[in-house]
């Protein structure tokens, strides 16, 4: 069996130890390597975050303004029309209220016109009735008065 072996400086290795020696050489290279592209990414990224200039949104926050006045005014109209209409219902009640009020009163009135219009219906009535009573027995008198020469008889 012969064995592959180098020698450097009076130290001897073997194949094992020469493959375990390149292993870590090239483990070593490959660390090295990806620190050097993790630094190089972080520097390139550094000068863009630098040279970075925010966009101006100017335009925005005028139109944003502009649109909270709006909305500002229209809320302002809405709670005024709002008032109106509370007003409004409020005044409206209290004429119902009056008129209700109103109505009766003048129901009253009617009611009472009615009752003193029939009473005074019943007084003609008892006075016409008087009347005639009267008138009746003034003509029974007439007819029967014996200088005028006619003649009734009585009920």
């Amino acid at each position: 069996m012969s064995s592959t072996s180098i020698e450097y400086q009076g130290v001897k290795f073997t194949g094992g130890k020469l493959f375990l020696i390149l292993s870590l050489i090239g483990a070593i290279i490959g660390g090295g390597w990806t620190g050097y592209k993790f630094y190089d990414d972080y520097l390139t990224m550094k000068a863009q975050v630098l040279n970075y200039t925010s966009p101006d949104l100017s335009k925005y926050d005028e139109q944003i303004a502009v649109l909270k006045s709006e909305l500002d005014m229209i809320l302002d109209e809405i709670t005024l029309v709002a008032d109106v209409a509370k007003d409004l219902k409020n005044d409206m009640k209290t004429d119902l209220r009056s008129m209700g009020n109103d109505i009766r009163h003048i129901t009253e009135i009617v009611n009472d016109v009615e009752d003193r219009q029939k009473e005074d219906t019943r007084e003609i009535f008892d006075e016409l009735k008087l009347i005639e009573d009267n008138l009746n027995l003034n003509i029974d008198k007439a007819m029967n008065n014996p200088l005028s020469g006619m003649s009734a008889k009585s009920k």
